[in-house]
């Protein structure tokens, strides 16, 4: 495929307009993961009466939409989730992260338009929401996913391809905190000293509890590979019940919700702090 034909035909766009679109996002992104860590951790303790079903992105929502001027701030959520999905593909299909166009390269420009994707399909969700339609959000994606490739022919090898990819990505954000990769081009020295160490730490366990969150989506998946049986794939809120339900399980939960608040804070310091690439 030739990229580079793709990006010719991109209008010009002013850097400006890209940076600040990726810094809303993060903005945007940071809040929803604040709010599911709060929930998550509600949830694991039983406060508010909250369950592990409205802790997930879309149960986020729906907690948004309660609370005073709901719909104008899921609105604004929505519209940042929009600009964070713009960033992405910009980075994707421009290359300002100048990725190249070898396999490498590629597989991580295709990693740039599948989280385009994901934020994507949830501003529609929020919009939805926002628009009135309260049924959405109400199926499981990953249940849906599942169900359809198990359809196809080999469609239990199909959908353990995509489980064991799903862990991979659990695997990639362990590596990613473990080598300090997060920290690549976030502007540290910008950072007032008294508060450096803490918000670098927050990244690091953010994407540590990330990524067992994807582990453990990756494994219903497989589970639901395995027994040939869609149900059994779930989301975020899915992979909170999962660990309710073992031997500690609220102690689990209630660490893996406060990695995920972790995580919410370090977006933004990423929208404060990063180095965005406008360069096409």
């Amino acid at each position: 495929m030739d990229l580079s034909a793709v990006t010719s035909n991109i209008p010009s766009t002013k850097p400006g307009w890209v940076k600040t679109f990726a810094r809303i996002g993060l903005i945007a992104k940071g809040i929803v993961y604040c709010l599911v860590g709060t929930l998550a951790f509600m949830a694991a303790f039983e406060i508010g009466g909250r369950s592990e079903q409205s802790a997930g992105k879309t149960g986020v929502f729906r907690f948004i939409m309660e609370q005073p001027y709901g719909k104008v701030l899921l609105g604004i959520v929505a519209l940042g989730m929009l600009c964070y999905t713009l960033w992405r593909f910009i980075q994707a299909i421009a290359d300002t992260e100048d990725k190249g166009t070898d396999a490498k390269g590629i597989g991580r420009r295709i990693g740039y338009a599948f989280s385009g994707l994901v934020y994507g399909a949830l501003a529609f969700t929020a919009a939805q929401l926002v628009m009135g339609n309260s049924s959405s959000g109400s199926s499981d994606s990953r249940q849906t996913l599942a169900r359809e490739l198990l359809a196809q022919p080999f469609g239990q090898w199909l959908l353990g391809a995509v489980a064991i990819g799903t862990m991979a990505v659990g695997i990639y954000q362990f590596y990613r905190a473990y080598s300090d990769m997060y920290m690549k081009k976030l502007q540290a020295s910008r950072i007032k000293p008294e508060m450096r160490d803490t918000l670098v730490r927050a990244g690091k366990i953010g994407y540590i509890a990330r990524g067992f969150v994807w582990l453990i989506i990756g494994y219903l998946l497989l589970q639901a590979a395995l027994n040939s049986n869609f149900q059994k794939a779930g989301s975020s809120s899915q992979a909170f019940q999962f660990l309710e339900e073992n031997a500690y399980g609220s102690y689990l939960l209630g660490a893996l919700a406060l990695g995920l608040l972790s995580y919410g804070v370090f977006m933004f310091v990423r929208a404060k702090y990063e180095v965005i690439n406008t360069d096409m």
